[in-house]
């Protein structure tokens, strides 16, 4: 009876620590029937059990003494009751009595000794470990448990396994003999394992998530010693998450600001906030200073388990990247910003309806407009009302639907000043939507200023054209020359034999007079086209100013002050003499015209000498020494528009019959073919200053010039032009050829003529007497002269040349060889010319 008492308290031991893991676990309970009444014993604590366990082991003692068989039969009942496998052995291991749900876990494979079951472990060492400790607690009467896993099929081949819980609890005290006795319970915890298994890897996961989150995670206790850290955290401070969760390190520690910290250790902010900025550092190696950076901390306070003590849950965020990536995007918009408001050219950025949303400095310079002026406005505005349609309707293209439209010219409105003409290109800006007008589409602007370009195409179609123009002036002028050398050349024979008591001679004068005026006139379109014949000389400049002063006074009026002011020391020219005071002349005359009032003109001569190349306009003049002539005036001044054009020729802001339009465009031909340069600085209201730059004649060159000078004294003094000799005349112009060969017969010359240069290679080559002189034009069809010369210096290389032409020497000299002595005689000529200059070449050869 001791004995069933003691095995029906046993049984409710094993119920109660059944349920005790169960409970514990959160998953079951295990009722036990007790005489008919039902226990529902829920294990909540090793306390309140044992006083559960000894409350029914009285009842059952007390019971088992009033009713023994009844009671015997009720507690076996409760024995084999149930999903749990329970098992009686003795201390050495003898099963004494097991229940169904054991026979059933060793497949009823018999009763006998534990050593039967033993065996289902000896595929896993470790579960073969645990079963030999709880057998070692039963041999020894020792309360014990363990959780073993057995294969589900009964083999150890690595298939799913059963988990139970197995406790051993001694049934009675050990006496002299072998009589004590052991319960053995077997509870399947499978589910129990499964649901610890996945909580144990939702820690794993959310433990490596927070581990290698992108933000940092940590928390201290109240003294700032590091309960948790992650490794994104550590890895910003430098080191591992054990070397700050080791006790050594405080929060305070790794604060850059530590010294100023508020008083609170586990806070890195001042009272109660609880986020912030901050500023970290990394963990100091090697005397080295860790890294510093700005991070964002968010914290939460909470208290520990014992109520006592506080910890924190703190995320922690790197502000480095976004300050980086804050700091590379302030550099980009102000690189951009750059990039638009510096621009060359101007963009501009309207908005849906049309209306100006935003532009640069270059648009805004372009218009002349100050920025608020023309924020906002309709972009129609800033065209002309002329073309504002169609600029209007190119534009729309873009807004229905085209991305792109080929560029096209526009003129824009500038306030005060000039139209500016301008490259538009437009496009639909990215991003923006809508397939229709004003669908909401903005569209992005470039303007490129064409102004300067056009101008300088102007600039160069207007020099192309006076190009041409003096391509036509020197042909029409060669041409001219031709017939005016005939026609007074005819004149100068007639007037050999009508003297002026002849009732001809005042009408034959009359048409050498107007010869002469129309020669003076060809000579003008000759000096526009560069190709006037010049008779340059070494010249002081202030010598030629001084002669010319008092005719200067003559022509400008009395009312009008001449002052001239002369540079000393100035250096020698080498120009034409009558050309350049014809140049002073026009000035002026055209200064004279601006003072209509009165004022003053001012010549003020100069030494300049530059280093660098001196451009204005599209002249630019090289570096070197020059004589400078300043030609200024009080007078009215020159429009900003007119500037370029005046020294076109025929261009003139003077009354119809007032003048002819070449004073200006002939004062430019000269100093250019001179080698010199003219400039023109003026405004309105505020006079006008021609600035005349020749080069400085080296002295080395005087002599020979003086050479010519006397030549030509003696040319002047001498009366007596006839002379003897033969003489080869070469001229396609047969007026120009009768003239010259009857004017050079009654001088006493023996003149051959010839028609073109083929025919005066014949005569030479044909002609027995010795020619002394050949006299040629320059340009002939078929063989020139120069080619002629050529030709004759093969056979006869002392032959005397003079060579005649409407055109300049210039025209010709290149094509000779250098070191050739040439003979020149520009046309129109007269006799009294031709027979002195023959006579010159023939006396001095």
């Amino acid at each position: 009876m001791a004995r069933t008492a003691m095995f029906g308290a046993g049984g409710l031991i094993a119920v109660g620590a059944a349920g005790l893991g169960l409970a514990a676990s959160g998953l079951v309970t295990d009722p036990v029937v007790l005489s008919g009444g039902v226990f529902a014993l829920l294990a909540v604590g090793g306390v309140a059990l044992a006083k559960r366990v000894s409350t029914v082991e009285a009842a059952v003692q007390a019971e088992a003494e009033g009713n023994a068989d009844g009671e015997r039969l009720t507690l076996s009942q409760a024995f084999q009751a149930g999903s749990m496998g329970r098992l009686i052995t003795g201390r050495d291991g003898h099963v004494v009595r097991s229940n169904s749900a054991f026979r059933d876990l060793i497949s009823n494979a018999g009763v006998g000794s534990l050593d039967m079951f033993r065996h289902r472990f000896d595929h896993d060492p470790e579960m073969s470990a645990r079963f030999r400790g709880l057998v070692d607690a039963a041999r020894n009467g020792v309360p014990a448990s363990a959780e073993l896993a057995l294969p589900s099929g009964g083999r150890g081949d690595g298939g799913p396994v059963i988990w139970y819980m197995v406790r051993v609890m001694p049934l009675s005290e050990e006496g002299a003999g072998n009589d004590g006795l052991v319960k053995w319970v077997f509870e399947e915890i499978s589910d129990r394992k499964q649901a610890e298994q996945r909580l144990r890897d939702e820690q794993a996961n959310l433990s490596d998530f927070m581990g290698s989150a992108p933000i940092g995670f940590y928390s201290v206790d109240q003294d700032g010693r590091f309960l948790y850290v992650n490794a994104t955290l550590a890895e910003w401070l430098g080191c591992a998450p054990e070397d700050l969760m080791d006790g050594s390190v405080r929060l305070r520690d790794v604060l850059a600001d530590s010294a100023t910290a508020p008083g609170a250790a586990h806070s890195p902010f001042t009272g109660a906030e609880n986020r912030g900025d901050v500023a970290m550092k990394g963990l100091s190696r090697n005397g080295v200073e860790g890294r510093r950076f700005q991070a964002s901390i968010i914290q939460t306070v909470v208290a520990s388990g014992d109520g006592r003590s506080l910890r924190t849950r703190s995320v922690v965020r790197d502000l480095t990247p976004e300050r980086e990536w804050r700091e590379k995007l302030h550099l980009s918009e102000q690189r951009f910003q750059s990039f638009f408001e510096e621009a060359p050219i101007g963009i501009a950025l309207i908005d849906e309806s049309g209306k100006l949303a935003e532009c640069n400095q270059a648009f805004l310079t372009m218009v002349g407009r100050p920025l608020p002026s023309i924020m906002g406005c309709p972009l129609a505005e800033l065209f002309s009302p002329v073309e504002r349609s169609t600029v209007l309707a190119r534009l729309d293209e873009i807004k229905s639907g085209s991305d792109t439209i080929a560029p096209f010219e526009v003129n824009l409105r500038v306030l005060g000043r000039e139209k500016k003409m301008a490259q538009l290109y437009a496009r639909r800006m990215a991003g923006a939507t809508g397939n229709g007008v004003g669908s909401g589409s903005g569209m992005i602007l470039h303007f490129i200023d064409l102004t300067e370009q056009k101008s300088l195409e102007a600039q160069f179609a207007q020099s192309q054209k006076m190009q041409a123009i003096g391509q036509l002036a020197g042909g029409v002028a060669h041409d001219f020359n031709n017939l005016l050398t005939a026609m007074i050349g005819f004149c100068d024979l007639l007037l050999l034999r009508h003297k002026p008591g002849d009732q001809s001679f005042s009408d034959i004068m009359q048409i050498k007079q107007n010869a002469n005026r129309a020669a003076n006139l060809v000579r003008q379109l000759l000096a526009f086209s560069r190709q006037q014949t010049l008779q340059p000389r070494v010249l002081n400049i202030t010598d030629v100013l001084a002669e010319l002063s008092n005719l200067l006074r003559r022509l400008i009026g009395e009312n009008i002050e001449l002052k001239m002011t002369h540079g000393r020391e100035l250096g020698l020219i080498k120009v034409d003499q009558g050309q350049l005071e014809q140049v002073i002349i026009n000035l002026a005359v055209n200064a004279r015209d601006a003072m209509s009032d009165g004022g003053r003109l001012s010549i003020q001569t100069s030494n300049v000498s530059t280093d660098t190349p001196t451009r204005r306009e599209h002249e630019e003049m090289p570096p070197g020494e020059y004589v400078v002539i300043e030609v200024g005036d009080t007078g009215t001044g020159i429009p900003k528009e007119n500037l370029v054009r005046i020294f076109e020729p025929f261009f003139s802001t003077k009354e119809v019959g007032s003048g002819t339009g070449l004073g200006l465009s002939t004062v430019y031909g000269i100093v250019r073919q001179t080698g010199g340069f003219i400039f023109v600085d003026s405004a309105l209201g505020e006079g006008a200053k021609f600035t005349i730059y020749l080069p400085r004649h080296q002295a080395a060159k005087v002599a020979s010039v003086t050479a010519e000078a006397e030549s030509e004294a003696r040319e002047r003094s001498a009366g007596d032009l006839t002379g003897t000799g033969t003489i080869l005349l070469v001229e396609d112009e047969d007026a120009v050829r009768v003239f010259s060969a009857r004017a050079l017969r009654n001088k006493g010359y023996q003149v051959l003529e010839a028609r073109s240069g083929e025919a005066a290679l014949s005569v030479l080559n044909s002609e027995t007497n010795r020619i002394d002189l050949l006299v040629s034009d320059v340009v002939m069809p078929h063989m020139d002269g120069p080619t002629l010369i050529r030709h004759v210096r093969d056979k006869r290389p002392d032959m005397k040349v003079i060579f005649i032409s409407g055109y300049t020497e210039d025209k010709f000299r290149d094509q000779i060889d250098a070191g050739e002595h040439i003979h020149f005689l520009p046309k129109p000529f007269s006799l009294k010319q031709l027979a002195g200059k023959v006579k010159e070449v023939l006396r001095d050869g």
